[in-house]
């Protein structure tokens, strides 16, 4: 039997033999598409164990694992597209807190979701982990409340 292949409005990336990388931070190529489930809310995580970035003042590399989870609306993130995009960083020089913040805001700007949070937990360096988190529920919704709840009883904020 064979397959046909779906096209999928907004996906370009996944399926594409002549995969780029980049080697600067670029969120242009994260890519989106539609939720086919907006009936109900629940929970899509990604998890990028090797996540590297670039300290802004000694150029030294960090390595991190990055976490990622979402309650979509419309929009969803490609996965393979949130990779490429992930992989950009790595010669990208930003503190710890500024990464994850800057992934938060991206694939907030991208998909528009109810709900979502970033945790970024970096490897020790000079004998220090760093493990910043940022969270955002749409404001005027239960998911406002959502994230009060998650950012005040994180496992980072205690």
């Amino acid at each position: 039997m064979r397959r046909t292949k779906k096209t999928v409005p907004g996906v370009t990336r996944l399926g594409s033999q002549g995969t780029v990388y980049a080697d600067q931070y670029d969120p242009s190529v994260l890519e989106a598409f539609a939720n086919q489930h907006r009936d109900r809310d629940y929970w899509v995580t990604f998890t990028c164990p090797e996540f590297t970035s670039l300290c802004p003042v000694t150029g030294q590399p960090d390595f991190g694992t990055i976490i990622i989870r979402y309650v979509p609306d419309q929009r969803m993130v490609e996965s393979k597209s949130l990779k490429l995009y992930l992989f950009s960083f790595r010669n990208h020089g930003d503190f710890h807190e500024d990464c994850v913040n800057v992934i938060l805001n991206d694939l907030k700007a991208l998909m528009d979701p109810k709900y979502i949070e970033v945790w970024g937990r970096f490897a020790p360096r000079g004998g220090i982990a760093i493990e910043p988190y940022v969270n955002f529920g749409r404001p005027d919704s239960a998911f406002a409340a959502l994230a009060e709840t998650r950012f005040a009883t994180h496992p980072a904020a205690r």
